[in-house]
């Protein structure tokens, strides 16, 4: 074999460096195929330059898995299998106080047990995660415990995940593998089903937990890197310490370390030095269960030293120092009186059930969503069925399915109607292949212009608080001696005075639209909602009237979810203000200019030309700005680009900037507010009282801004804003300190 290809001839360092280089490359491929790069499209050839050199001196050293065998290739998931390092174990479950006082006799029976640590149970998706020297190298599905499935590309792009450990404060171990629950919040989980329906790109998902682990079996990590997902780490299997490095003593002294490192931690774990004290942690949290924000189904108790948890071992099963209290599921039957549908902003139909009233998670429900008609076939639910109703924190309430052992012949098959149920227009698909029906009515159907007036007046729009539900239906709705004056919303800032006083209007049930009855009559509720007794204008109408005023002066992001362009929702909307700055340059933007966009894409470039193709939408604009609404940002004073790439947290009250004035400036100048704390957060900035995320930021080493420090950061930017905190000006009262001042600390 000649010199050249022999593989012990290769120098160290020429095989150490062509290792750094293919890891270096795919991670760059694939944050390139993600939408986020990181490098230049230049510093990546040059890289890849330097690796083609390397591989045409030692040729043995090209593989398959060579990026200069695969550039270009398609990244996809395969679920491969992988051994976990260490056996991911079962937890023992204890539904009541004397299953879990049972448990901590037999342990305090072995041992003696004189710290637990409590931690919520997360109804999420158990991950496995290894990192080597600090590197995330593989994370895997929880399997049968033994073997679990690859999904390492599709757990990077969790925010929450840190791809490198931190080791600013003590080195990273050799190898660390560490246990954790992916989960979907409960906001962004409704926020999520809200898109989906909203696009009718499949049927909503279930509950959170489900959504999570749908996320995390896509085949295309894209997909994947568009759900909000986040991760809680709760457990440590195989670990080898760097040479300097420390052993874990217990379950709290690792939470200290692996939060050092920057993996994620809850902030609402517990040690406590008494089974009395357990108690009180879990009837906190049976009593406050829709705190968190994320979906719980309990609570975890673990003996906290590790050496006793050696001790106490395990069963076949589960660890004998464990144990998880199951809250009851909130789930309750209740009979399914009728399936009606409502029509909303966008024409689409939906079902929802209608049935006898009962008290699911704290509060009395008797409404709930089935999404459409395909999801009613589904669940095999009928009309006159004992149903199971499930309801999570503030998500909409659920059907799950039917009791069908309590059937007794009287429930009967829905059937989707075949014309809107606002204004009798035939219902259809708005393009081939869609699973919902709408009605193409879109201008004059008074359900979907209420739905649109509402939303309007949404705090994600143009938050006038004057123009409620019950204000859009008496704008809406036709009912006599007057017409609605609303024929479209381009109409909302011409109203007057004498337009409202003779208006009345049935009081309907935001969650159905159905009329409320007059308890008195049972006849349908019919008030007259701007004018009094003596048919002067209410004090609302003035309010309203104000209101509408300062809506027209809100930034043009706004003014873009006001319109209801499928699929622009506040996100898209900033993109697209921060862009184009003008509604005229948005209107006249080509699909590919708009597509080109950051954060915008071809579906929503398209849904926007179609939404200006339509007259009587551009008409909306034009009346819009006649009538002085602001359809044009100006000149952020710094420059659109002063935060490019910059994320900030927002957190706690502060005394210049209400939540979403702070939001508005910092995307004014190209920054992103988010609302949760990672590594890769640029600032946190707290005010009075910030809560957890502030104590995140602290664990995480982000940056934290007080009030101060904010308006530098939007004045002169990050690198302004990084060195005041660094080196804070004394206050103007102040005395320097001299020779005998105390040291700094």
């Amino acid at each position: 074999m000649s010199a050249l290809h022999n593989t012990t001839d290769i120098p160290d360092e020429v095989r150490a460096r062509h290792t750094e280089l293919c890891r270096e490359l795919d991670d760059h491929s694939y944050r390139y195929y993600l939408g986020k790069p990181v490098i230049s499209d230049a510093e990546y050839d040059t890289l890849m330059g330097e690796l083609r050199g390397i591989e045409d001196s030692y040729p043995q050293l090209v593989t398959q898995d060579s990026p200069t065998q695969k550039v270009g290739a398609p990244i996809s998931v395969d679920f491969a299998e992988v051994e976990h390092l260490v056996r991911m174990e079962s937890l023992g479950n204890a539904f009541d106080t004397e299953e879990l006082n049972a448990w901590a006799d037999r342990a305090s029976a072995e041992v003696p047990v004189d710290a637990y640590l409590c931690e919520l149970k997360i109804d999420g998706l158990a991950v496995d995660l290894v990192y080597e020297r600090g590197r995330l190298v593989r994370a895997a599905t929880r399997g049968d415990g033994r073997v679990g499935e690859d999904i390492t590309l599709n757990v990077r792009t969790i925010d929450a995940v840190p791809e490198q450990l931190d080791e600013s404060v003590r080195p990273a171990p050799e190898l660390l593998e560490v246990r954790g629950e992916v989960f979907l919040p409960v906001k962004e989980f409704g926020e999520l089903n809200e898109r989906i329906t909203a696009t009718g790109e499949h049927t909503p998902f279930a509950n959170p937990r489900n959504a999570a682990a749908g996320s995390l079996r896509q085949k295309d990590p894209r997909v994947t890197a568009t759900r909000p997902l986040s991760m809680i780490v709760h457990g440590v299997g195989a670990y080898s310490p760097a040479s300097d490095g420390v052993a874990f003593t217990s379950q709290s002294q690792a939470y200290t370390l692996l939060g050092e490192w920057g993996l994620p931690l809850s902030d609402r774990y517990r040690v406590v030095d008494s089974m009395a004290k357990v108690r009180d942690y879990v009837d906190h949290y049976r009593a406050n269960r829709h705190e968190p924000a994320y979906e719980i189904d309990g609570i975890v108790i673990k003996v906290d030293d590790f050496g006793l948890q050696r001790r106490l071992g395990s069963t076949s099963r589960a660890p004998r120092w464990a144990i998880a209290y199951k809250y009851p599921p909130e789930e309750v039957t209740t009979r399914l009186v009728d399936i009606k549908v409502g029509v909303g902003r966008t024409g689409r139909v939906t079902p929802y059930g209608v049935m006898e009233p009962v008290v699911v998670a704290g509060s009395e429900v008797e409404f709930a969503t089935l999404h459409n008609a395909q999801e009613v076939a589904r669940k095999g639910v009928l009309i006159g069925d004992v149903v199971t109703l499930r309801k999570a924190g503030d998500v909409i309430p659920e059907i799950v399915g039917p009791v069908v052992e309590r059937r007794d012949g009287s429930e009967r098959e829905f059937e989707m109607p075949t014309h809107c149920p606002e204004c009798g227009t035939e219902l259809g698909q708005q393009k081939e292949g869609d699973v919902d029906l709408r009605c193409p009515n879109a201008r004059s159907c008074p359900g979907q212009l209420r739905e649109r007036v509402a939303f309007i007046a949404g705090r994600k729009a143009l938050d006038i608080e004057a123009l409620g539900y019950v204000a859009a239906t008496a704008l809406t709705q036709p009912l006599e001696p007057a017409d609605p004056p609303l024929r479209d919303e381009g109409d909302l800032f011409d109203l007057t005075v004498d337009q409202l006083l003779p208006i009345r209007t049935h009081v309907l049930d935001p969650d159905t639209t159905e009329p409320k009855s007059d308890p008195k009559t049972g006849e349908p509720k019919v008030v007259s909602f701007f004018a009094n007794l003596k048919g002067e204008p209410k004090k609302t109408v003035e309010k309203l009237f104000e209101q509408l005023e300062e809506a027209k002066s809100k930034p043009l992001w706004r003014v873009l979810v006001a319109l209801s362009i499928r699929h622009v929702g506040p996100r898209a909307a900033e993109d697209l203000a921060r862009h184009f700055r003008s509604m005229d340059a948005i209107r006249q933007a080509s699909e590919e200019e708009l597509a080109a966009v950051d954060g915008i894409g071809p579906t929503i470039a398209a849904s926007i030309r179609e939404w200006f193709a339509v007259d009587w939408h551009a008409e909306i604009v034009r009346k819009w700005a006649a009538a002085g609404v602001r359809m044009e940002d100006d000149a952020p004073e710094h420059g659109s680009d002063l935060l490019a790439d910059v994320t900030v947290v927002v957190t706690g009250g502060l005394e210049g900037f209400t939540r979403d004035s702070a939001k508005e400036v910092i995307a004014e100048r190209g920054g992103r507010a988010t609302s949760s704390v990672s590594k890769k957060t640029g600032f946190v900035v707290a005010g009075e009282s910030p809560g957890s995320k502030y104590d995140k930021a602290v664990k995480l080493g982000v940056p934290i801004l007080d009030e101060a420090g904010f308006r530098v950061l939007l004045d002169e930017g990050a690198d302004a804003a990084l060195a005041r905190r660094l080196n804070p000006e004394p206050e103007p009262d102040e005395e320097p300190a001299g020779d005998q001042g105390q040291a700094g600390e």
